[in-house]
């Protein structure tokens, strides 16, 4: 399923089993049913079969059930130090995300980063895709830790259903190797194939590094909010940039 597809369903207990599952981020056969359908197991088993054929939900490696989410697969990089894979993130991929992410944000000149983080240990659910919101996550792993990340959020509003917001990050150790512009590319081809035609992210003016990876990767300046952060005690401009697709 497209981020970009909008949710239409045809019959409410789908719909009900679909946003159980959004909202746990992954759930059990038999917890979903459970919590939706109590008392009729074959109904359950039959609206499922018709949510995964129609792209809505899949079923894990465990066996689980989770939001299918259209993806390009993996790719592997071998580098002169070490390989480390670009793939889309699970749900198991969370508290690997949070971790990255928080240790780029520490100090404090990634605040776009700090609220996805906040995010997603509020709501517990890496992956989503309902009628308010839908958001997508790769990631960079070495021997099967995260150890970046690019993050694509969306509001489900007809007038800015062609944009997303962005957020990429690589942490220290792994700086400088080129994580960071394969998550990029990552992310920006997926969203092209999805339908969005606009990307933009903000960071504090104090953060050079993250402003000059963009404009390398041709992203642009399109305004600056004056005194729009306070970092430690002292006002920072905003500068939101851009790229289109």
């Amino acid at each position: 399923m497209k981020l970009s597809q909008p949710i239409e369903f045809d019959h409410e207990d789908r719909q009900q089993i679909y946003e159980y599952v959004e909202r746990n981020g992954r759930a059990g056969h038999d917890e979903t049913q459970r919590a939706v359908l109590p008392n009729d197991r074959g109904g359950f088993r039959h609206h499922v079969a018709i949510l995964k054929r129609n792209g809505y939900l899949e079923t894990t490696a465990d066996g689980d059930l989770q939001v299918a989410i259209e993806d390009a697969g993996e790719e592997e990089f071998t580098g002169e130090e070490f390989t480390f894979t670009i793939r889309p993130a699970r749900q198991k991929d969370l508290t690997g995300i949070v971790g990255a992410i928080r240790q780029v944000a520490e100090q404090g000149t990634y605040i776009v980063a700090e609220t996805v983080a906040q995010e997603l240990d509020h709501q517990e659910a890496l992956l989503r895709h309902n009628e308010l919101e839908s958001r997508m996550f790769f990631v960079a792993t070495v021997n099967d830790e995260v150890v970046g990340w690019v993050h694509l959020h969306a509001p489900e509003l007809e007038k800015l259903h062609h944009t997303a917001e962005l957020t990429v990050g690589v942490v220290d150790e792994y700086r400088g190797r080129g994580l960071g512009s394969h998550l990029l590319s990552r992310g920006l081809e997926w969203a092209g194939k999805n339908g969005y035609e606009k990307l933009y992210q903000s960071v504090p003016a104090t953060n050079d590094a993250a402003i000059d990876f963009l404009e390398t990767h041709g992203w642009e300046t399109e305004a600056v909010r004056e005194d729009h952060y306070k970092i430690d005690d002292e006002y920072v401009d905003e500068v939101m940039m851009a790229v289109e697709l």
